[in-house]
């Protein structure tokens, strides 16, 4: 694997069998003191190309298109550390933030730069925007709230330890979940925070979190102990608790089961997929399984032509028939590429890899039909869709509009 980072340990880890684990993965994991759980890159886990090298790209018979409509330069981008940084769109404007802390609001149509605002610290989380409110949270472990209309801080907010997922939002509580296993929300007018929900964090984890997702009267968030819990909205108090995973194996490597991709909401049901463990379906309200299948994925998921899709740990996508287990298709032509969460643009899925390639594959049946090189210094952060147009933010911090021709 081509790696863009190493990962991180949170903790120093003392135990024998724990120490041999990560001699063997010496190249993988480099210790430290001073945090509260030990975490790892999933995409880093190898230094040497000949391990597990990334697929060759070759030619393909272009079906579709993807024609560039305009490009904004958003600070640093995703910078040197291991970030995933994500736009989000609301009302017609998409709103981006660097590292570096800059944040921009761009009007989707024409590209056109609203505001721009630079804050204190280096951003690890975001975007979330809504009911009036720009989110993102810095290393710092502070929450930064932005008014939509102009880009001022409207007040910022310290939580128990780094966030590293979008904020969000239901007009009355801000919602975030921290690396250290917490979520909390905190009051929209001032930051204060109202409720906070912990749950044990196992001792290795992946680096990175789910983005909660805030229903009528609830906030359902994944664990790095492969739960998925859902909490009342109002005042935090449990409501219920599922399994995405079971932990298994004798090393802690091998019990790393993270719900780490976001949720997928689909009217009364949510789905969450975990490294190392299944992919399954739940109600909202009761947390009753719906269904589920085995996999192993770190990334969110998307729906369309009846299908629910994901990709694997080794970036191979899948098209699952909704509320089975039927595979329809699956395409390995960018096994080891790292990359993204699949979209659903118009009759396609599109994914971007480390390499900043952007590729299309048929809904139908999984083919490359496309394909357009958005950043060369590659695609951390998911792409969004809206209305037949594709948005890329590359790590350079090149923020693309692309038309789907």
């Amino acid at each position: 694997m081509n790696p863009s980072s190493t990962g991180s340990i949170q903790n120093c880890v003392t135990s024998g069998v724990r120490l041999l684990v990560l001699l063997a993965l010496a190249s993988v994991l480099t210790a430290c003191a001073g945090f509260s759980a030990p975490s790892l890159n999933p995409l880093n886990w190898f230094s040497d190309d000949e391990v597990n090298p990334p697929t060759p790209l070759v030619n393909i018979p272009v079906e579709a298109t993807l024609t560039r409509q305009w490009s904004v330069n958003v600070g640093n981008g995703q910078g040197k550390n291991y970030t995933e940084i994500t736009p989000s769109i609301d009302s017609g404007v998409i709103y981006a933030a660097s590292v570096n802390g800059t944040v921009v609001a761009i009007e989707m149509s024409t590209g056109n730069t609203l505001w721009s605002t630079r804050i204190e610290g280096v951003i690890t989380g975001g975007v979330g925007s809504g009911d009036g409110m720009v989110m993102v949270a810095t290393e710092s472990a502070e929450l930064v709230v932005l008014d939509q209309a102009d880009g001022t801080v409207k007040w910022q907010h310290g939580v128990s330890s780094e966030v590293l997922s979008a904020p969000q939002t239901n007009g009355d509580i801000v919602v975030a979940q921290t690396v250290d296993d917490k979520l909390v929300a905190l009051n929209t007018e001032d930051g204060e925070q109202r409720w906070i929900y912990e749950t044990t964090q196992p001792a290795l984890t992946l680096r990175g979190s789910s983005k909660p997702v805030i229903t009528t009267d609830a906030v359902i968030a994944g664990f790095s102990n492969g739960t998925l819990v859902a909490v009342s909205a109002e005042d935090g108090v449990y409501l219920w608790e599922e399994r995405v995973a079971v932990p298994e194996g004798e090393y802690d490597i091998d019990r790393v089961i993270d719900v780490d991709g976001d949720l997928l909401l689909d009217g009364g049901r949510i789905l969450a997929a975990s490294y190392q463990g299944n992919l399954m379906a739940f109600e909202v309200t009761s947390g009753r399984i719906v269904w589920g299948m085995e996999a192993s994925s770190y990334h969110g998921m998307e729906q369309g032509f009846g299908n629910i899709y994901y990709c694997d740990d080794k970036s191979q996508i899948f098209a699952i028939r909704d509320n089975s287990e039927d595979i329809v298709w699956d395409n390995s032509d960018l096994i080891n590429r790292e990359i993204t969460a699949p979209t659903a643009v118009g009759n396609y899925i599109a994914v971007a890899d480390y390499e900043g390639y952007v590729h299309l594959l048929s809904q139908i049946d999984g083919r490359i039909v496309g394909r357009i090189q958005a950043d060369s210094d590659g695609v951390r952060a998911n792409l969004l869709a809206n209305n037949g147009r594709l948005y890329v933010f590359g790590n350079s911090g090149r923020l693309t509009a692309y038309q789907l021709q």
